[in-house]
């Protein structure tokens, strides 16, 4: 028998869920279709929910968009923070370890690939696409984590690792050097390059890095 405990709760759980099938559907059909051709008959399709459902939740499609591709950032956001943690926590080599962040960082997430097409349709569409979104995304998910690398390479420049007047700054060259070239070569994760030649273009830039931003030795 159910108890009265019990039955406030499946509402809140049904509408949880819905609203989860709801945010995975829309990630996928924007991803794919992109903002401008994206519907929400077709989101409501992927979702197997009525549109008056999703209505129920999101005022409209902008509200959607934004939503899901600030929580969508998040996640991201998360996992390279994870990354910065693993890789850079602790630094031994400096060369060494920043190659093999440098690896890790650009290597493509699979469990987020509906997240990147989405980045793909967002570098396609970005003029049409309204700010508040695009803002929102900035900060939940790349702005968060180029300010995290920042304060860690701050950190290394405390002990001794760097010399980065401006750690931010130098967060920003690094992830110019060794990462956006492959993103751009791969458009962003569509067609992944081959290990030898990422591993060409990480060497090269951890290497034009370290001669910009490497502490002097004894």
């Amino acid at each position: 028998m159910t108890s009265r405990q019990e039955t406030p709760d499946r509402p809140r759980r049904g509408l949880t869920e819905k609203r989860q099938a709801i945010t995975r559907a829309a990630r996928t059909v924007f991803g794919r279709d992109g903002y401008t051709r994206a519907s929400i008959d077709a989101i409501a399709a992927e979702a197997g929910v009525s549109t008056r459902t999703i209505y129920n939740h999101f005022a409209g499609k902008e509200l959607l968009f934004q939503t899901v591709l600030q929580e969508s950032a998040a996640q991201v956001g998360d996992a390279q923070l994870d990354i910065i943690e693993r890789r850079l926590g602790k630094v031994t080599d400096l060369e060494e370890d920043l190659t093999a962040f440098a690896h890790a960082w650009a290597s493509p997430l699979a469990e987020f690939a509906d997240h990147f097409g989405l980045v793909r349709q967002i570098n396609a569409e970005a003029r049409h696409l309204p700010k508040a979104a695009l803002d929102a995304w900035q900060e939940a998910g790349p702005r968060r984590v180029l300010a995290a690398l920042g304060r860690r390479f701050g950190e290394l420049a405390e002990e001794g690792w760097l010399t980065a007047p401006d750690p931010g700054r130098a967060a920003t060259h690094f992830v110019l050097l060794t990462a956006t070239e492959i993103t751009q070569r791969s458009y962003w994760g569509a067609y992944p390059l081959g290990p030898d030649e990422t591993e060409e273009i990480v060497v090269a830039g951890v290497r034009a890095f370290l001669r910009a931003y490497a502490a002097p030795g004894p």
